[in-house]
C-alpha cells in the first residue's frame, strides 16, 4: 500500500510539467494562428492608408468601387464617374477589396 502512494507521489510532480508544457504549447499555437497574423494584417491596412494616392482604385467597406480624385488628411475624395464624388474617411477603405481590384487589372 506505502508503494503506491509513493508511486502516485512520484508521477504527480511529472503531471504538473506535463500541465505546463501543454498550457505553454496552447498560448504558442495561439500566437502563431491568431495574434501574429491578426497583427501582420493590421500593420498592412495601415500603411496602405497612408499610401493612398490619387489615381489609385479603391473600393470602400460598403462595396463603392472608385477611383481617388485627391486626398485631405483623414478624408479621401473618390470619383464615382464623371463628374460624380464621394467624400469618405481613409478608414472605410478596404484593403482586401482594394487588392483584388487591382489584381484584376
Amino acid at each position: 500500500m506505502y508503494n503506491q502512494i509513493l508511486l502516485q507521489l512520484d508521477g504527480a510532480g511529472s503531471g504538473i510539467m506535463g500541465q505546463v508544457f501543454l498550457f505553454g504549447s496552447i498560448i504558442l499555437i495561439m500566437y502563431f494562428f491568431m495574434i501574429r497574423p491578426q497583427q501582420k494584417k493590421q500593420k498592412e491596412t495601415t500603411k496602405f492608408i497612408s499610401e493612398i494616392k490619387k489615381g489609385d482604385h479603391v473600393v470602400t467597406v460598403g462595396g463603392i468601387h472608385g477611383k481617388v480624385f485627391s486626398v485631405e488628411g483623414d478624408i479621401v475624395q473618390i470619383e464615382l464617374d464623371k463628374g460624380i464624388k464621394l467624400k469618405v474617411e481613409k478608414s472605410a477603405l478596404s484593403l482586401d477589396y482594394s487588392k483584388k481590384l487591382n489584381n484584376g487589372k
